[in-house]
């Protein structure tokens, strides 16, 4: 079955929990699990990214409910049954482990948190590669490709600089790891712009692959420079903690559109 969906319809395996294994097309999620019987009524799963979500939709459709929410070892999900008017199976759920991306570009700009307190989880290499096989795409002045990122994984270095500027540098001491985006002036006329857009690149990429990350100003600085090996004449736009967040806050108060748009 697996085969006609990824030959066939054009869909990509999106994630393999060996009894179960979910296929990606476009924003569509497609799961087949292994049973004795075959289900062709299938169930509408609705997921969350944290069991706080899932205990909230539990309690709006707790009448609805026909088991309570618990963690599944098998599948490393939260999850609970509930039926729909019409007797339909929903369940919902959240991943107890790190997901690929799976948001559309309006949920991640709108989701998207600066995160001080981190998990104490190494993030591995192959997600790091993914995140910056994206960030290559991040716009140039004149395609000048001005900047580049200097992955600070030193225990350290990180605990040195998350010293340099009390509480607002804390972050990256709580952190597994930082990246340092840095440009170079010799290669563009707008080498700030470049590195700064460039960095904001790969906090996006970074949130759509489930890691946390914060801004840190005011670190082009000669012994920041000198601590991760970057030229003098380099500017560093920001060192950011990188990691799974332990704690996602909820969204501040935002001023409407109205007010921020201004037409003429």
């Amino acid at each position: 079955m697996n085969t006609f969906y990824t030959s066939e319809v054009g869909a990509t395996l999106w994630l393999d929990q060996k009894a179960c294994v979910i296929l990606k097309h476009g924003n569509l999620l497609l799961g087949f699990c292994r049973g004795e019987t075959c289900d062709t009524q299938g169930i509408i799963t609705f997921f969350y990214p944290d069991k706080k979500g899932v205990d909230e939709a539990y309690q709006k459709l707790k009448e609805r409910a026909v088991t309570e929410p618990e963690e599944n070892e098998k599948f490393r999900i939260y999850h609970f049954f509930a039926k729909d008017p019409e007797d339909r199976t929903i369940e919902v759920q959240c991943f107890l482990h790190p997901l690929e991306p799976y948001q559309d570009a309006v949920e991640i700009l709108e989701s998207r948190r600066s995160i001080r307190h981190y998990q104490n989880t190494e993030v591995p290499l192959s997600v790091l590669q993914k995140i910056f096989e994206v960030c290559r795409f991040s716009p140039t002045s004149r395609n000048s490709q001005s900047y580049y990122f200097v992955v600070i994984r030193d225990k350290e270095i990180l605990k040195w600089l998350a010293s340099l500027r009390g509480e607002p540098s804390a972050p990256i001491g709580r952190a597994p790891m930082a990246v340092a985006v840095v440009s170079e002036p010799q290669k563009s006329g707008a080498y700030i712009q470049d590195g700064c857009i460039a960095g904001y690149h790969f906090i996006l990429a970074c949130w759509g692959h489930g890691l946390g990350t914060c801004w840190i100003a005011t670190m082009d600085r000669p012994d920041v420079k000198k601590a991760i090996q970057v030229p003098e004449e380099h500017y560093i736009v920001t060192v950011t903690p990188v990691g799974y967040p332990a704690h996602v806050p909820e969204a501040p108060p935002r001023r409407g559109a109205e007010e921020m748009v201004h037409f003429i």
